[in-house]
């Protein structure tokens, strides 16, 4: 009895698969991207533990902080998620009227546009991060009992994590190859599968 013996006809590029990894770690390839995914929420942090002593005017203060994390939000999602890890996320309303949450997740091949392994760091990190510092904040906050800056911590978390939650969605999306539903994912998929949180790490 003979086998067929497909070995033959498999080439193995090496060669590429290198070239490939060289790239994906190399330097930063979308600078721009990266400098602004960091810039409005680290301005809007410094704004907030120096509002005290540059201005006593409260209000001005929170519109400051608020505009500068809208920009962070909207750059975020629009723009940075896309170029430095390929995943995106938003929501529509369908010919019902009902409103539905996509999550995307580009398929990694050679030679696409997605940023480093560098870049993902960066993306991830401050993505986890300043959700941590605007918490800490939101106790210094609460146990100094001022009220008026807690009404602004919690703003800014909001902001911070709502980001946060559609990439971890699509980071899912990425890793299952499919979408999970949109109704059942919660904070215990996320237990379920803790690979997606340290994965990105």
């Amino acid at each position: 009895m003979t086998m067929a013996d497909d070995t033959e006809a498999v080439e193995l590029d090496f060669a590429a698969d290198e070239q490939e990894r060289a790239r994906r770690s190399a330097v930063i390839r979308h600078p721009l991207a990266s400098f602004f995914h960091l810039f409005f929420r680290v301005v809007a942090i410094v704004a907030y533990l120096l509002c005290d002593w540059i201005s006593k005017n409260f209000a001005s203060c929170f519109v400051l902080i608020i505009t500068l994390l809208s920009f962070d939000f909207w750059s975020v999602k629009n723009v940075t998620g896309r170029l430095l890890v390929g995943l995106r996320w938003w929501n529509q309303i369908d010919e019902d009227g009902r409103s539905l949450w996509v999550f995307e997740a580009k398929k990694t091949s050679r030679g696409n546009n997605t940023g480093t392994e560098a870049e993902a760091r960066i993306f991830w990190l401050g993505l986890i991060i300043c959700p941590l510092i605007w918490t800490f904040f939101f106790f210094t906050s609460l146990f100094s009992l001022k009220i008026k800056w807690l009404s602004l911590v919690v703003a800014s978390i909001s902001l911070q994590v709502a980001n946060l939650y559609g990439y971890l969605r699509c980071k899912a999306v990425g890793q299952d190859g499919q979408p999970p539903d949109s109704r059942s994912f919660t904070g215990q998929h996320l237990l379920q599968r803790p690979d997606i949180i340290y994965g990105i790490l």
